[in-house]
């Protein structure tokens, strides 16, 4: 869920996942471990500088039901 929601985001501001690296400082080896569902719940830090980017507001990260 965390990644459609970057997904998303991206191809809205037409934004590669490198760019995203360059601007939020997280490598682009971080976002791929989140893109493959290889790091499943990444830090708080990495998620708020995906979401300060990406304009992306951190309720939208919450799981739904909780």
């Amino acid at each position: 869920m965390l990644w459609l929601i970057i997904e998303g985001k991206l191809k809205e501001k037409n934004m590669s996942i490198y760019r995203l690296s360059k601007l939020s400082g997280v490598s682009t080896q971080a976002l791929s471990a989140i893109k493959f569902g290889q790091s499943k719940k990444p830090s708080f830090e990495i998620v708020v500088k995906i979401s300060e980017v990406l304009d992306i507001d951190l309720n939208q990260f919450k799981k739904k039901g909780k």
